[in-house]
């Protein structure tokens, strides 16, 4: 996650990033949800929150050695949904 200026945002977790190298807490089927926001998602869900600021941010996805699948296209990752 950066700032429209492109740099790292500031976050009481000093957290940066997310990914598999976090302790990720996973849902009964497997799946991951991750909390990019403002406020702290609940301390059991902490594991899975990246600290976004109260405006705008800009989201990355990276992809190191990805596998075939999505380099063929035959795979896309979940989109970001806004929870209310």
């Amino acid at each position: 996650m950066y700032n429209n200026e492109g740099f790292f945002i500031a976050n009481p977790i000093n957290r940066y990033a997310i990914g598999n190298r976090n302790p990720l807490k996973f849902n009964s089927d497997s799946s991951v949800d991750l909390y990019f926001q403002n406020i702290s998602p609940g301390k059991d869900k902490e594991n899975n929150w990246l600290p976004a600021p109260s405006g705008s941010f800009n989201l990355m996805l990276r992809m190191y050695w990805p596998a075939e699948e999505f380099l063929s296209g035959n795979w896309t990752p979940p989109a970001v949904k806004k929870l209310n």
